[in-house]
């Protein structure tokens, strides 16, 4: 990125203060400080891109623009096999509800698409990919993407996480993603990975 030094506030493009706590946490050591896009906009960017990366790209610019600061993004979201890869980029909005009991129906409708399906056809992934723009015209934006490979189970375990999580089970363990603690989600998923990457790129432009 011909970078020398890296920004010490970073916006992060997203209203989910869960993210921003993760993702805060991981930058500190480097001396970065997350700021919320709440502090400049509202309500999200409109995600009209055809995949994980596209749709990242606009989130980070949006709030590039709206800041004056870099921003950092991500998109992630489910890819099940069985499915040609659904629910993809509308994993948030699978089964088309909002609010509270969005992850329910979209977990209720998966393992209703995946009835008739075998175990060894229901393997799938978490797909995540993290974007940094140092400004909303950045040509070369930093690009950071992992996979967390599993399988769907029939029925939902474990209490923790959100999202697919209860009905994820992952590759090395066989234990639901909602069955591990934060740590260790963090140490192994499609997220914690691209933080990894994300960490050790800007690390190398200080």
């Amino acid at each position: 990125m011909g970078l020398s030094t890296v920004n010490k506030k970073v916006v992060l493009a997203s209203g989910n203060a869960g993210k921003l706590a993760e993702f805060g946490q991981s930058l500190a050591p480097l001396g970065i400080e997350l700021i919320a896009q709440g502090q400049f906009i509202t309500g999200e960017v409109e995600e009209t891109g055809l995949s994980f990366v596209e749709n990242a790209i606009l989130k980070a610019r949006h709030a590039c623009a709206a800041s004056g600061l870099p921003a950092l993004a991500d998109d992630s979201g489910l890819e099940v096999d069985a499915l040609q890869g659904q629910p993809g980029i509308y994993s948030s909005r699978f089964a088309g509800a909002s609010g509270p009991d969005k992850d329910a129906a979209n977990n209720t409708k998966l393992l209703a698409d995946l009835a008739d399906v075998p175990a060894e056809q229901r393997t799938a992934r978490f797909q995540c990919v993290l974007v940094y723009m140092r400004h909303a015209a950045d040509p070369v934006p930093l690009i950071c993407q992992a996979a967390w490979e599993g399988r769907i189970v029939t029925e939902p375990r474990g209490l923790q996480g959100f999202g697919y999580d209860p009905v994820f089970a992952v590759a090395s363990s066989g234990l639901c993603a909602a069955q591990l603690s934060k740590a260790e989600k963090m140490t192994v998923s499609h997220r914690g990975q691209a933080i990894k990457q994300l960490l050790t790129e800007l690390a190398e432009k200080q």
